[in-house]
């Protein structure tokens, strides 16, 4: 008999991360055939063998290649590429996880195509349309046949804007199915060979700091303003932050002084950027996913944004929504650096259970 075949759609490094336990599941199941997808959105050197080996999963059945461009032109390449893999392979369905160009350009060519699309990840909404991963989010959800939801308001939205409840799943989260999967494999390797090993071993309490928003990153007043930031926090706390290449370019594009008590890597892969931030005093970040996983292992954070699309982790988890002010997120982090922050619990199915759930309702709908 031959197994209905999923299309698992990843374009960006955290989609990977979030197909993953997917992987892990549809191969302990066995009812269901897969084929990874790797788009090309991101298609940088770190997108090779050895990200698919730490993440333990087969690297992509198909590179569609689509590469760079504008968000039009990428997700452009993308469809045209997906639309002919279609038409070739008929999948009986097609899986896209997150809110990246991927994932909207994915939904629609498979929407069209009549090939029914589960959207893992569905429902978040941050309000905030100045956000591309908003739009994408939102129409991807417009045409999407299941959704798979990793936290309450994430239903409540759906709900809102009218979907069939029938067809909304909460079924936890799998990047927390992930993050549990890859901690418990850290603690048995050489974290010697690890790259961010060097600064744990100098500093014995220390801060995590991820930005890669516009909103943050990219004017000299935004970077000013962060720096501003960083600078104080790091009198208190040594800092180490591993750069998105685009914030690197700015700072050296506006010439910008974080001061002598913040640390810069490169980006670091995925065990040596969890060996880091999962012993930090405190993670600063502006990253949707890290708000998840630190809440996932009770790291302290303080997101540098307005809004947040997932509202539990500051409900019950570990994270706290700072928004732009320095002065507020100074006094934030100060009050967490000498009270040990907040802690949180792991909200309901974040057990580590969530992609075998995910499969399992696949193989319902499919009929196996």
């Amino acid at each position: 008999m031959t197994l209905p075949c999923i299309h698992l759609i990843a374009g960006a490094r955290p989609n990977f991360m979030k197909i993953a336990p997917i992987v892990r599941a549809l191969q302990a199941d066995g009812r269901l055939a897969w084929k990874i997808v790797h788009t090309g959105q991101h298609y940088d050197r770190d997108m090779n063998e050895v990200f698919f080996e730490e993440l333990g999963i087969p690297a992509p059945d198909v590179r569609l290649g689509a590469g760079g461009g504008s968000h039009a032109e990428q997700t452009g390449k993308i469809m045209q590429a997906y639309e002919a893999l279609c038409a070739e392979a008929k999948p009986a369905a097609c899986l896209v996880v997150g809110d990246v160009n991927s994932t909207l350009a994915c939904a629609i060519v498979a929407k069209k195509a009549g090939i029914p699309v589960a959207h893992v990840e569905a429902g978040l909404r941050s309000g905030d349309m100045s956000m591309p991963e908003e739009i994408n989010r939102l129409v991807t959800d417009a045409i999407s046949d299941w959704f798979f939801v990793t936290e309450p308001s994430a239903s409540y939205h759906l709900r809102r804007e009218g979907k069939d409840m029938a067809a909304v799943f909460d079924v936890g989260h799998v990047m927390v199915d992930n993050v549990l999967y890859q901690a418990d494999k850290l603690e048995l390797m050489d974290k010697q060979r690890l790259e961010s090993d060097a600064y744990k071993r100098r500093h014995a309490r220390y801060g995590v700091v991820t930005l890669h928003r516009p909103s943050n990153v990219d004017s000299a007043a935004a970077l000013q303003r962060v720096a501003s930031v960083l600078r104080e926090v790091s009198a208190d706390l040594p800092l180490v932050f591993p750069v998105h290449p685009r914030t690197r370019a700015n700072l050296d594009r506006f010439d910008i002084n974080l001061g002598p008590g913040v640390t810069l890597l490169g980006p670091q892969a995925y065990m040596s950027f969890l060996h880091l931030w999962k012993d930090a005093t405190l993670v600063l970040t502006d990253s949707g996913g890290l708000q998840e996983e630190t809440t996932a292992l009770g790291v302290p954070c303080i997101t540098m944004r307005e809004n947040t699309e997932r509202p539990v982790t500051v409900e019950e988890g570990s994270n706290t929504l700072a928004g732009t002010d320095p002065a507020n997120i100074i006094r934030l982090a100060q009050d967490s650096i000498q009270n040990g922050g907040k802690r949180g619990r792991r909200p309901a199915l974040w057990d580590g259970q969530s992609a075998h759930r995910i499969v399992a309702k696949l193989a319902e709908k499919l009929g196996v």
